[in-house]
């Protein structure tokens, strides 16, 4: 979690207000949190908020680096606090459970495409499937 979300937020170029930091601390304080998580994080935090604010929030704090936003096909957007990192995650397929896993060893972007048509990389994104301990002991 951060140490000092308000600083964070203002080192970032934002202005400080509940609803940011609330769901600064909603982020940080649970790793892989849908929106919805958020929304009910930041709700007992402060009182009522939309779920325009919670998304328009997130977007801001993506935008900035403040938070990240990871995207496993066919489960929620989810968000956490670690950024900078270039970290990856595993996702279980029966629950969705999420968890982050470092990066494999060497410089960012950490994996080499055979062909990287020119481009410049600096990052690599990359999920891997399976099924975590818990939805394996649940089928034995």
């Amino acid at each position: 979690m951060l140490s000092d979300p308000t600083a964070s937020l203002r080192e970032h170029g934002l202005h400080v207000t509940a609803q940011r930091l609330a769901v600064l601390r909603a982020v940080t304080s649970s790793p892989h949190i849908t929106a919805q998580g958020v929304a009910e994080a930041v709700r007992e935090q402060i009182g009522a908020i939309s779920r325009q604010s919670v998304y328009d929030t997130l977007a801001v704090l993506t935008d900035t680096g403040l938070i990240r936003r990871i995207q496993p096909a066919g489960s929620p957007t989810r968000y956490e606090g670690r950024v900078g990192d270039n970290h990856h995650h595993l996702v279980c397929r029966r629950c969705d459970r999420v968890v982050d896993v470092d990066c494999a060893p060497g410089e960012p972007p950490c994996i080499t495409p055979a062909d990287d048509h020119d481009f410049a990389l600096d990052e690599a994104e990359v999920v891997f499937w399976g099924v975590c301990p818990d939805c394996r002991a649940l089928a034995a």
